[in-house]
């Protein structure tokens, strides 16, 4: 991964920090599109995946905002606690699984919380083009919304905010916002799953392809509206030992949990990273990335399951 240095470090919020990453020589880097992320090495030996939140446009630095999540494993902890200007990190070049459309006429931008990072540069390239946009953000209040001035400062009266207090039904009102599509309108969703789920139910009468959402935490699984998943077992083929997978837990985190490491990044299914070979047992396949014969013979231990009634047996 090519290295970064950190440039300036601020506080948006008591819980979301601001940080800005150059090239080593100053030069310029990489390009990014609107919606991508970076993924960044950790000392404990992982990455974590961090949105471009700045406009699209600069080429001098990338522009991150991290919030301090109360169950962090190490990301977001180490971002508020240990890195300081000054310090290297190593990164991945800028990654795309939230592209936008910018052929759409219309467009409704809508962030929960921290999820405003990627909607903040799809505002700025949409800005750039001249295109229709709205900006909706929400969070439980005003001094929980990070980087609000400067949106508000950037974009002016297209941004609309709705702060709940913690009170869904005193949130936006998605029925209204969805419930009739313009021509050529394109709604983009990212923050909590809840939102992203009550985003698709209001629009499930647009067409496939005008409803575009990144999850930050969580899988597509998540979204469904039921969860009928039932607990399975797993052999590890080098150490003999057979596991039980909960219904509520990932075989990644039945691996962590007995020590097993795993490479991970994002965690969704979304981008590859924790492929695992299996040798025996029926796969219920439910990532993103996998072609029809990958999937003959490795799974995603993020979110794949086995099928009822199978033992999955993995080359661990």
């Amino acid at each position: 991964m090519p290295a970064l240095k950190v440039a300036k470090i601020t506080s948006a919020t008591p819980r979301v920090r601001r940080v800005e990453l150059v090239g080593l020589d100053g030069g310029d880097l990489p390009a990014f599109a609107a919606g991508a992320h970076i993924d960044i090495d950790l000392p404990i030996g992982e990455a974590r995946s961090y949105s471009l939140m700045n406009d699209p446009g600069e080429t001098s630095r990338y522009v991150l905002g991290v919030l301090r999540e109360a169950d962090s494993a190490g990301g977001s902890a180490w971002v508020h606690d240990q890195i300081k200007v000054g310090d290297v990190v190593h990164a991945s070049a800028p990654i795309n699984h939230f592209p936008l459309n910018e052929a759409g006429d219309v467009n409704i931008l809508i962030a929960g919380g921290i999820g405003v990072t990627p909607i903040m540069a799809m505002a700025s390239r949409l800005k750039a083009l001249g295109k229709d946009y709205t900006l909706r953000y929400c969070a439980r209040s005003a001094e929980d919304a990070a980087f609000l001035e400067e949106i508000v400062q950037a974009h002016g009266e297209r941004v609309k905010t709705h702060f709940d207090g913690g009170d869904i039904s005193r949130g936006v009102d998605l029925t209204a916002l969805l419930s009739k599509r313009a021509p050529a309108a394109h709604v983009y969703v990212c923050g909590p799953l809840g939102l992203i789920k009550a985003v698709n139910a209001a629009a499930a009468d647009w067409p496939k392809g005008s409803v575009h959402y990144e999850l930050f935490k969580g899988s597509e699984a998540d979204l469904a509206p039921e969860n009928n998943d039932q607990p399975f077992e797993i052999t590890l083929r080098k150490s003999g030992k057979t596991l039980t997978v909960p219904a509520d837990k990932s075989i990644l985190a039945t691996l962590k949990a007995e020590g097993v490491r795993v490479k991970t990044l994002c965690v969704t299914g979304r981008c590859g990273t924790c492929r695992v070979t299996y040798l025996s047992g029926k796969v219920d396949h439910r990532d993103d990335v996998l072609d029809d014969d990958e999937k003959d013979t490795v799974l995603q231990v993020c979110v794949s399951r086995a099928m009822p009634g199978e033992t999955l047996v993995l080359d661990l």
